[in-house]
C-alpha cells in the first residue's frame, strides 16, 4: 500500500462523506438547485487564488524537470478550461462582479483557504502535494459516480462540471499525483505525521465545504 492510500485509507470516513454527498448527489442527478449551486461556485472560486500559488510552489519545489513540467502543464489548463467554466455559469446564474470576486466568505471557506495557503507558506513539496492530492483525487472519486457522459445530466452547469474532473486527461494527472506523493514520502516520523495531518485535514475540509453548500442553498436541497 502507498503512501496516499495509506492516508485516505487512514480517514475513509470523512472521504467517503464527502464523495457520496447529498450535494454531489443532487449535482450529479441534475436536480440541484440553481441557488445551491450559485453558492456552491461562488465560494469555490475563491480557492483559485491559493490553488493557482499551490501549483506555482510545487513547480517551484518540485524535484526535477519533468515533474515541473507536468504542474506547469496542469497550471495553464486550469487558468483556461475551469475559469471559462466558472464565468459561463456565473453569467448563467446572472452572478454580479462583485459576488465573483469578493463575496462574504463561508466559515469552510476560509478554513480551506487557510489550509491551502498554511501548506504554501512551508514550501514543503509533500506538504504542498498533500493539499493539491486531497483536492482533485476527492473530486475525482465524485465525479467518477457519474458513469459515461451518456449517463450525466443534460444541462452544462451540471455536466461540464462534471467532465472538468472525469476525462481522460484528468484521470491520469490524479494518477500521476498519487504516483509522486508516494515517491516523495518523508522518511522520518515527524514529517510523515505532518504531512499525515494535513491531508486528514484538507479531506475533513472538503467534507465540510460540501456541508457548506447545502448550508448556503438555504440548509437543504429540496
Amino acid at each position: 500500500m502507498g503512501f496516499a492510500e495509506e492516508l485516505r485509507n487512514g480517514c475513509a470516513a470523512d472521504w467517503d462523506a464527502a464523495v457520496n454527498h447529498e450535494f454531489v448527489d443532487r449535482l450529479l442527478d441534475g436536480t440541484l438547485p440553481d441557488g445551491a449551486l450559485r453558492h456552491y461556485l461562488v465560494q469555490d472560486y475563491q480557492f483559485c487564488d491559493a490553488f493557482t500559488a499551490l501549483l506555482g510552489q510545487a513547480v517551484a519545489s518540485a524535484p526535477s524537470l519533468p515533474s515541473r513540467l507536468v504542474f506547469a502543464r496542469v497550471l495553464g489548463a486550469f487558468a483556461s478550461d475551469e475559469n471559462t467554466y466558472f464565468q459561463d455559469t456565473f453569467d448563467e446564474l446572472a452572478v454580479p462582479e462583485a459576488e465573483r470576486s469578493a463575496p462574504t466568505l463561508s466559515a469552510a471557506t476560509r478554513a480551506f483557504d487557510g489550509l491551502m495557503r498554511s501548506a504554501l507558506d512551508t514550501r514543503s513539496y509533500p506538504d504542498v502535494l498533500a493539499v493539491l492530492l486531497v483536492a482533485e483525487w476527492l473530486y475525482g472519486d465524485w465525479a467518477a459516480r457519474a458513469g459515461e457522459p451518456e449517463n450525466w445530466p443534460a444541462q452544462a452547469k451540471h455536466a461540464e462540471w462534471i467532465r472538468l474532473h472525469n476525462n481522460t486527461d484528468y484521470n491520469a494527472w490524479v494518477r500521476w499525483l498519487r504516483e509522486e506523493f508516494d515517491a516523495v514520502e518523508p522518511p522520518d516520523k515527524e514529517s510523515r505525521q505532518c504531512v499525515a495531518a494535513t491531508f486528514a485535514e484538507a479531506v475533513r475540509l472538503e467534507r465540510a465545504f460540501f456541508d457548506s453548500a447545502v448550508a448556503g442553498g438555504h440548509g437543504n436541497l429540496l
